[in-house]
């Protein structure tokens, strides 16, 4: 056990000595979740609004000052005519246009029907969709005040209600997926990494004639990594919580049991990793490929698994990151009781279990 821990401390040395290493290491996690948590944002804001009203009266100014007030538009100023609508969006001046109906106030005050017309431009399908969502739930709002004790009529929209994100904060979705992305990634890329290094500077040999046994070596290059990722996921979870405003509604003790199961499958996959190449450069190929491109287009972290093809759906149960990113999403941002993650929980560490057989057979066979 004493040449075990020496042989672990001096991992933790050469991690420490190596200044690349602990800024990929302690650097990297903070970076990405501040810039997943700030930079990249699906909100649409700062939405250019432009207003054609050939009857102007106080309840379209009233409205016109609503929208201007929010958050997400800026006021572009009014159109003379629909003729002017292509113009002004081709310009970038407008990128929705509120047409106001003749004898709206009257409209307005008589019966709720709002006689505007939204024009939004749909170059960007998405952001179009989400600008007149905005622009109809200000508009049912100063409906709904201008017939306060009347009968609103059956052509109205519903009430939306958002749960669990009433704010529609990005950072709620992406958190949970950058925790899934840069746990695994940083623990199987280090590990691979560090593994093959010693096998190609030649001090693998060198290692495995001491008195310590193989699988005792390379689990000692594991340690540090599950230390660090550890860390990391301390890290990250505090930056969520206190920088992003992430709440965790939540166990948290079953999210960190979810966390070491996930970050020990990926100390697996780097062992693997390193059983099947002979170069950093080719382990770090193959740490991108098998890890990063499939958590990032198949784990639900950025596009939804049940919008894509049956055949993606069906491989993007092979993907770790898919289960860990349920599991944090659910914990995090719902607050689920235990055994609604139950399932997710058992085939994460189903995947685990297989994956320390596997890279550990491979790797007897390869001392």
């Amino acid at each position: 056990m004493r040449r075990f821990l020496a042989f672990v401390k001096k991992e933790f040395f050469h991690i420490f000595r190596d200044r690349r290493t602990m800024l990929i290491l302690i650097g990297m996690p903070i970076v990405e979740i501040c810039l997943f948590g700030f930079a990249l944002s699906v909100e649409i804001r700062n939405i250019n609004f432009a207003v054609i009203d050939p009857s102007p009266s106080e309840a379209t100014r009233r409205i016109t000052e609503r929208i201007a007030a929010n958050e997400y538009f800026t006021y572009a100023g009014e159109l003379g005519s629909e003729a002017e609508i292509d113009d002004a969006m081709r310009r970038g001046k407008a990128d929705v246009v509120l047409i106001y109906g003749n004898g709206i106030a009257d409209a307005l005050h008589r019966n709720g029907d709002s006689e505007i017309q939204i024009t939004a431009d749909a170059a960007n399908p998405n952001a179009a969709a989400s600008e007149a969502l905005y622009l109809t739930q200000i508009l049912q709002s100063e409906l709904a005040s201008n017939n306060r004790g009347a009968e609103m009529p059956e052509t109205s929209a519903a009430n939306i209600r958002m749960l669990y994100n009433p704010q529609m904060k990005s950072a709620y979705n992406f958190v949970p997926g950058v925790m899934g992305l840069l746990l695994i990634l940083i623990c199987a890329l280090m590990t691979s990494v560090s593994i093959v290094r010693e096998k190609e500077t030649g001090t693998m040999e060198t290692l495995l004639v001491s008195p310590v046994k193989p699988v005792y070596i390379i689990f000692s290059k594991m340690v540090p990594y599950f230390t660090i990722s550890c860390f990391n996921y301390i890290t990250i979870l505090a930056l969520a919580y206190f920088v992003l405003d992430v709440p965790m509604a939540g166990s948290i003790f079953w999210l960190t049991a979810a966390s070491l199961i996930y970050i020990t499958l990926a100390l697996a996959l780097g062992l693997f990793i390193s059983t099947l190449v002979e170069h950093q450069a080719t382990a770090m190929v193959f740490s991108v490929i098998l890890l990063m491109l499939p958590v990032i287009m198949l784990s639900g972290m950025i596009f939804p698994v049940e919008s894509m093809p049956a055949l993606l759906q069906w491989a993007s149960n092979i993907v770790p990151a898919k289960w860990y990113i349920s599991i944090t999403r659910k914990l995090m941002v719902q607050g689920v009781e235990f055994r609604y993650i139950i399932k997710e929980l058992a085939i994460l560490a189903g995947m685990t279990a297989f994956m320390i057989m596997i890279a550990l057979k491979n790797l007897k066979n390869r001392l």
